[in-house]
């Protein structure tokens, strides 16, 4: 049975159709207009509907590359449910390569944001009430940020038995439990009753082929696993394995890093991950693991100072 037509933006657009929208966000001190961009694919056949966001962090732009990825394998007309595609929410900041917006206010602790308030928190309502207000569920899709990388993971709610299920589902190397920041889109959809799943993979500035390849397969299981598509990837060879606690390992120096860990590695307490010494090597101090767990995360620059986050360690259940 066809879904009732699905209202958006003034339009109520065809079960099985495919629509791009630009939602107006804005000016330039030029004066030129700026627009979000959406894609709203609007099923067949009745299912839930999904937000898929990137960029809220504009210098974080893996998430682009795999929502493209994404909707690039689905079609609309065997699509049960809607999907609600924003690659780019945070357009000031994607355009300067930047993080934050130009008022310098990090978009990702700016909400429920307010019509009236900073421009941060104005993008923030707007997402709010012309995307996430229409869906039930979401994936959010980040990067590591600064000078560091991160193993593909979701973030969400494991004691929610759905949330829980849809993580492992997306099967990441890992699923780590995390109470949500305040001001975060997490935080502010769960306020809202709807589900989120975090996930980071990746660095700024770069389409980390692993992170993306990740990101746009666990996110087609997702969309298999709530029954919108037929035939979504296979699970990964190795199954997600799940977190409730992760550690920074850092400097006790400055001087140069040299990383003698990767991604994903099982590591034990104490186990050596790299040495910080000087340009020609001399007094060099060893970096080992306070915890034993699996490397999630770590820095990309080998120029490090005093209490530099160098590697990041999730303890595994």
């Amino acid at each position: 049975m066809s879904p009732a037509p699905f209202a958006f933006r003034g339009r109520d657009l065809a079960p099985g159709t495919r629509h791009h929208f630009e939602l107006p966000a804005g000016r330039l001190p030029s004066g030129a207009e700026v627009h979000v961009p959406i894609d709203v694919l609007h099923g067949a056949t009745a299912g839930p509907t999904i937000w898929l966001s990137g960029a809220i962090h504009g210098d974080e732009i893996v998430g682009v590359e795999i929502i493209r990825r994404a909707l690039e394998a689905v079609d609309e007309t065997a699509l049960g449910g809607t999907i609600v595609a924003v690659p780019v929410v945070n357009v000031f900041g994607f355009a300067a390569e930047s993080r934050y917006l130009p008022d310098r206010r990090d978009l990702n602790r700016s909400f429920p944001g307010s019509p009236h308030g900073s421009l941060a928190s104005q993008l923030a309502r707007l997402f709010l009430d012309e995307v996430v207000r229409l869906c039930e569920l979401g994936i959010d899709f980040h990067a590591g940020s600064g000078d560091r990388t991160n193993l593909s993971q979701i973030r969400c709610n494991m004691d929610d038995v759905e949330t829980r299920r849809l993580a492992l589902a997306f099967g990441a190397p890992v699923a780590i439990h995390s109470r949500p920041v305040k001001g975060t889109l997490r935080n502010t959809a769960l306020r809202m009753g709807k589900r989120c799943l975090l996930f980071e993979g990746g660095e700024p500035r770069r389409f980390n082929p692993r992170a993306v390849e990740s990101g746009a397969a666990g996110t087609l299981r997702v969309l298999g696993a709530l029954g919108m598509i037929d035939s979504p990837p296979p699970p990964p060879q190795f199954p997600t394995r799940e977190s409730r606690s992760t550690h920074w390992v850092r400097a006790s120096r400055g001087g140069i890093f040299r990383l003698e860990s990767r991604l994903g590695t099982q590591v034990e307490r104490g186990q050596r991950l790299g040495v910080i010494s000087g340009p020609s090597g001399r007094e060099a101090k060893e970096v080992r693991a306070r915890v034993a767990g699996i490397v999630l995360g770590h820095a990309v620059s080998p120029l490090v100072h005093r209490g530099d986050a160098l590697v990041h360690i999730a303890e595994l259940i």
